[in-house]
């Protein structure tokens, strides 16, 4: 059977997800295995024993056993953990794996759902996880468009925003991190419809991604088609902006 004969079988795996399980770049379930072996006509005594072979497939990462970050967010973290390329659009806020320590505990405080030791834990994760994408040998390439509203904005006060937009210019004179500003002078543009994330892989054979984050999930686009759209609307906003040095 092919990929597109199994994922239009409907047990909720992807095309682009079952080559990441076939190659083992992401862990399977037992409930995945036993609904492979349904689809695959396999016998119950083989069906049991790949169950639980599906067990050791689960190795932790940091963020595996955090009950802080939502499950939805994992998926992505461990897809970050091997992009060779991150393009992301933000036009209202600095994005996570930029933000400094005072802006992210702004940024927390100001959605007014957790304490204040609860919002330190999750900047705390924070700079676990850029400390993770930074230190990867090779580093991935970032490639961020900035609406210029997210340099404006005062999170956390003048002086926060003073010195995460002096860490975002440090950060940018790094050999693989882009930084650019979406002026408001450019006036109306193709990504208005709001922030998104392209995540490229090195395997030719390993589908890239476009995330799409909302407060209470997210949404992982994997169709070449859908990919290429998102591609086209980054590259119009990438010539349309600036690099960071040239904003004031």
């Amino acid at each position: 059977m092919s990929r597109r004969d199994v994922a239009d079988a409907k047990l909720g795996m992807s095309e682009p997800t079952l080559h990441r399980i076939e190659t083992g770049k992401t862990p399977v379930t037992q409930a995945n295995v036993r609904a492979l072996c349904w689809l695959y006509g396999v016998d119950q005594s083989h069906t049991d024993a790949l169950a639980e072979l599906a067990i050791g497939t689960s190795h932790e990462e940091w963020w595996d056993a955090n009950p802080v970050i939502p499950d939805w967010f994992k998926l992505y973290l461990g897809l970050e953990a091997s992009a060779r390329q991150i393009c992301t659009y933000e036009g209202e806020i600095v994005p996570g794996e930029l933000q400094t320590e005072e802006y992210a505990l702004a940024v927390f405080g100001a959605e007014k759902v957790a304490p204040d030791e609860e919002a330190k834990r999750h900047v705390t994760l924070r700079a676990q996880r850029q400390q993770a994408l930074y230190s990867r040998d090779p580093a991935p390439k970032l490639v961020t468009v900035l609406g210029e509203g997210a340099l404006r904005r005062p999170v956390g006060g003048a002086d926060v925003l003073k010195a995460q937009v002096e860490h975002l210019r440090t950060t940018a004179r790094t050999g693989h991190v882009e930084i650019r500003v979406l002026p408001f002078s450019v006036g109306a543009h193709a990504a208005m419809a709001g922030a998104f994330r392209i995540l490229d892989f090195d395997d030719p054979e390993d589908p890239d991604i476009v995330y799409l984050e909302s407060h209470v999930g997210a949404l992982y686009l994997e169709e070449s088609e859908e990919v290429t759209e998102y591609r086209r609307i980054f590259e119009l906003i990438r010539t349309d902006s600036i690099p960071l040095d040239e904003f004031s």
